[in-house]
């Protein structure tokens, strides 16, 4: 069995970004490795300087320099906390809630490191889509889901993210708020139909934690009767399987495929692969 690695604070290794993840809701949440890297930082680059600060109070940390790196200025911070960091110091980076870089600020000074070789260690912990996904009860055995945090809110770019969520295979998890909670309902309903089965949480880990689950159809009533509150995570069913191709569809590919040249042994072979079914059925099509 391998040693556990030294504690974060236990020496002054060279400088190195530390992505730490904090709780969504619940304080009791934060791991012992969690506090004893924002202990060992020299400064923490965050959303909100106030609440983070008092985060750090909560745990006891004295609070090291505190840095803004929100949506709008991570670009403009990401450099001078590498910069730091090859310097020797250690920088922390947080977010509100949940994990760096997911949904969050955090992937600029990801990618900053990654570029000058600053070495980078994430400290893991809460993250609301995954607490989503297993509430959900729609990811089954085998556990697989997409993560697709928040949407565009508007034009072209939400009409085609939307379009591939509607057509995914696996479950899929957004982010939304709740004054824009049931434009997505409502959008995902005329794309997906109403009985493709969603579930809603809300207030996850928080006191009032709340996950309701059903149909699209059945949410859109549901949000028609209840004012959306607090932050909400989004788990939409996968898309059913397609229907199984009939002999006319089947025989139209295959009719193709040999109008443009192919040899009947070829084509039958790659309509078989394209839609699924076994290669002897489209055989048999091709010589009747």
């Amino acid at each position: 069995m391998s040693a556990e690695p030294p504690p974060l604070d236990a020496d002054r290794r060279p400088g190195r970004i530390l992505l730490v993840a904090t709780p969504i809701g619940n304080l009791g949440d934060i791991s012992d490795r969690a506090v004893r890297a924002l202990g060992s930082a020299d400064r923490i680059a965050c959303e909100d300087t106030r609440r983070t600060g008092r985060l750090l109070e909560h745990l006891g940390v004295s609070a090291p320099k505190l840095v803004r790196m929100d949506q709008y200025t991570e670009r403009a911070v990401a450099g001078a906390m590498v910069e730091a960091a090859s310097r020797g110091e250690v920088v922390a980076v947080v977010s509100d809630a949940g994990m760096p870089a997911l949904s969050d600020p955090g992937s600029a000074v990801v990618e900053a490191a990654i570029a000058s070789g600053v070495p980078l260690e994430v400290v893991p912990g809460a993250f609301a889509g995954a607490t989503a996904a297993v509430l959900s009860g729609l990811t089954g055995a085998s556990g697989r889901f997409g993560f697709e945090g928040f949407l565009p809110r508007k034009g072209r770019a939400r009409a085609e993210r939307l379009g591939e969520l509607a057509e995914s295979r696996v479950p899929v998890v957004l982010y939304e708020s709740p004054h824009r909670l049931r434009a997505t309902v409502e959008d995902l309903l005329g794309l997906c139909g109403d009985t493709r089965r969603i579930s809603l949480s809300r207030e996850l880990t928080k006191l009032h934690e709340e996950t309701w689950r059903g149909t699209l159809g059945d949410a859109v009533e549901h949000l028609g009767q209840t004012e959306p509150r607090g932050e909400y995570v989004l788990v939409l069913d996968a898309a059913p399987p397609p229907s199984a191709p009939g002999d006319e569809e089947l025989l139209a590919a295959l009719q193709r495929r040999l109008a443009d040249g192919e040899s009947r042994r070829d084509a039958a072979a790659a309509v078989a692969s394209l839609f699924g079914v076994p290669p002897n059925r489209v055989k048999r099509l091709a010589n009747p």
